[in-house]
């Protein structure tokens, strides 16, 4: 019953939140939800019973579909990062104010709802009702609370995801059909006996609709603005969360499903993902705005991600795995960061900042943390993942691991860049006025640090998490 609780509780409390008129009650409310979700999945994880981390019932019987899910190691471990985002998301803009903050929150609490059906969900038709369930409270934070140019921007961002939703239920709807049984498990889609061209078709299908949602080269072009655009809880949803929904279904769905498909198309792949590292991390360098740095680190690490999944060797995909949870705590990390800046001085261009650290001590040492862990510094939680990704890519081709690890230097680059440029070197007019940052910024920044930190030194609970 431990997922049905997972979906129920953001879920039950995200309605509620529709009905509360005072912004600090549904602040409270949204934390203590999601601080109730968070205790489940830790009980979940470490102390329940591995059959209460199951749960199947009939949903729509005419269709052989099931109300269906399971959590192994992955999705134990993507349930752990939505479940830990969120109170920390919520404490981090405790402060920020929101019109109609009751539909912001219940939007957030119904995203978390979703977020968690897709990374339990065993059956297909019931995976597809919660990818959906995801997005569409995003399409409504996004357009209603986002920048000035939100409408053109969520437009581009409905047509990108609704194509490849699309795509992708043709395909679970082809594959229902050449099921034994006629069912939408997941196990009956495993055990599919596909011929090579009704893989290589099919892949695409899936394929494209999960690279959306990644994005990686050249399914991208969506992701910068619209993490520009979102408020900043919401980007920090889209960039630590959910776009560990593509990969996850890549290796739980794409893989598994196509095996012939994926070793014929992984060079592909690989190089469509290695040409966006590159190219991802050459704009960010070139970039004046925290935020769409931020975007394009973002895009280089899945990229990474998506090419070690192909490299189609475990260690590679255990990093991968494990990259997941590290990337959505560091950027999380980051885009507090950036939030707290542009709350405060009103701007995010590095031109227009410097000195910072002068007037917020405290938020330029947890930064620096931040920002080894973004290049992957041993000893902080990220090595350990990229560690394993790069040895995957090394047994796949030598010469494809070569030049994805130039991403490691232009990472360094851009991370440092940033950094020196805004809070180290002399005051300006802007900083000048500045102070240093709230507790409840302090809270959030500590114990995503301290999770970096405690995760780099020691990653063991990780690969133990991991093992079913």
């Amino acid at each position: 019953m431990v997922p049905v609780w997972l979906i129920l509780i953001p879920l039950l409390t995200g309605l509620v939140s529709f009905i509360l008129k005072d912004a600090k009650t549904v602040k409270a409310w949204a934390l203590l939800s999601s601080l109730i979700t968070l205790a489940l999945i830790v009980a979940g994880n470490w102390f329940f019973k591995a059959d209460s981390l199951q749960f199947s019932a009939t949903w729509v019987a005419g269709l052989g579909s099931k109300f269906s899910f399971s959590l192994d190691g992955m999705g134990k471990m993507l349930c752990l990062l939505t479940a830990v985002s969120f109170p920390v998301i919520f404490i981090a803009v405790n402060r920020n104010e929101y019109k109609k903050a009751n539909s912001f929150y219940a939007l957030m609490l119904l995203m978390q709802a979703g977020l968690m059906g897709v990374f339990a969900a065993s059956d297909a038709l019931l995976f597809y009702f919660f990818w959906e369930l995801a997005l569409i409270p995003a399409y409504f934070l996004c357009s209603i609370w986002g920048g000035e140019k939100r409408i053109q921007v969520t437009f581009k961002f409905f047509v990108y995801t609704f194509v490849g939703s699309l795509l992708m239920l043709c395909g679970i709807i082809y594959l229902y059909f050449q099921t034994a049984d006629q069912s939408f498990s997941l196990q009956s889609f495993y055990h599919l006996h596909l011929t090579d061209q009704q893989q290589y078709s099919l892949f695409w299908l899936f394929f494209i609709a999960f690279a959306i949602k990644m994005p990686i080269f050249p399914f991208h072009t969506w992701q910068p603005d619209a993490y520009e655009q979102s408020p900043t809880a919401v980007t920090m949803v889209l960039s630590g969360v959910m776009v560990k929904m593509g990969i996850f279904a890549v290796i739980r769905w794409l893989v598994p499903v196509f095996p012939q498909a994926v070793s014929h198309f992984s060079n592909v792949v690989i190089i469509l993902s290695v040409t966006g590292m590159i190219y991802a991390s050459l704009i960010a360098i070139k970039q004046d705005d925290v935020k769409r740095l931020i975007a394009y680190s973002s895009i280089a690490h899945i990229g990474l991600m998506c090419a070690a999944i192909f490299s189609q060797t475990n260690i590679g995909t255990q990093g991968v795995v494990i990259q997941m949870f590290n990337h959505g705590i560091n950027v999380i990390g980051l885009w507090i960061v950036a939030d707290a800046i542009e709350q405060q001085l009103g701007t995010r261009k590095f031109s227009e900042l410097g000195g910072l650290a002068q007037k917020a001590p405290t938020l330029a040492i947890l930064l620096v943390v931040l920002a080894f862990a973004n290049i992957a510094l041993p000893l902080t939680n990220a090595f350990i993942g990229e560690f394993l990704m790069f040895n995957g890519l090394f047994q796949y081709n030598v010469w494809i691991a070569a030049v994805a690890g130039v991403s490691i230097i232009l990472g360094a680059v851009y991370t440092l860049n940033m950094v020196q440029k805004v809070f180290y070197g002399n005051t300006v007019a802007i900083t000048e006025s500045a102070v240093e940052i709230g507790s409840n910024i302090k809270l959030a920044l500590i114990v995503l640090v301290l999770m970096i930190i405690v995760l780099g030194i020691y990653p063991q609970p990780m690969f133990n998490l991991l093992n079913p």
